[in-house]
């Protein structure tokens, strides 16, 4: 990973990111003006999808994303965080954890580059990271069709084979899952870590996991997930943790 200063702060980017990133590439408003603007997941806040292809050599979409406070704080500060150092700053971990994970060949979007900026105490932040092309989360997925057996236990398979190298999802739901094909990718690794492989963690990933299937069930009546479902990817991760 390397780093750049500007005007506000500091970008990091990856190896095989272009040299001429700048801080306007972080913000929606820059690709509207470049018509590269095609598409957005909006949750809480919106995330854009653009066309890299319009200001790089790069032919893939990228993803942006721009980093917000959750929960009570939220109502205090919408998105600005304490500054600790440039490597502490959310954006900056979850790219250097993003960089690990991709480079050992896990499943896991190609991460491009981090935007933070600075103001006195604080900071904001943004991520800039390669769309899966063709993926969908699972709750998209499984509100439009059901998957196999052996669908569910190669999804148990891969959660069990990022547990078994200590890598701890902060926020392991159905929407951070996604689904191309016959494979599985994690996304979403704000606050993730690497981790010393422990049970009372894994097991805290997994719970948190089925809530959130069970949470998405209760909003969407037709959503394809049965608590043998659940069974068939439990025992699928089961048999692979610690291999």
């Amino acid at each position: 990973m390397k780093f750049k200063k500007t005007a506000k702060g500091s970008i990091a980017y990856c190896q095989h990111t272009p040299s001429d990133i700048e801080p306007n590439w972080f913000g929606a408003d820059f690709w509207r003006q470049q018509s590269a603007i095609t598409g957005s997941s909006k949750g809480r806040y919106t995330t854009w999808f653009v066309d890299a292809s319009r200001v790089a050599s790069e032919q893939n979409q990228w993803v942006l994303r721009h980093y917000y406070r959750g929960g009570l704080i939220e109502k205090i500060s919408r998105d600005q965080y304490l500054f600790t150092g440039l490597e502490k700053t959310r954006a900056v971990a979850e790219l250097a954890l993003l960089e690990t994970l991709f480079d050992q060949g896990f499943a896991v979007p190609k991460p491009i580059a981090a935007n933070v900026e600075r103001s006195g105490l604080f900071y904001r932040a943004d991520l800039i990271i390669e769309r899966v092309e063709g993926a969908e989360d699972l709750v998209a997925r499984l509100s439009k069709s059901s998957m196999s057996e052996l669908q569910w236990q190669t999804l148990g398979e891969a959660i069990a084979e990022f547990h078994n190298h200590g890598v701890y999802h902060a926020d392991l739901n159905a929407k951070n899952i996604l689904i191309c094909a016959d494979k599985f990718y994690l996304i979403d690794f704000d606050r993730g870590e690497l981790r010393k492989p422990n049970a009372q963690w894994q097991q805290a990933n997994m719970s948190r996991l089925l809530r959130s299937f069970r949470k998405e069930l209760s909003k969407l009546a037709n959503l394809a997930f049965a608590e043998e479902n659940w069974q068939q990817l439990h025992q699928a991760y089961q048999a692979k943790l610690n291999q």
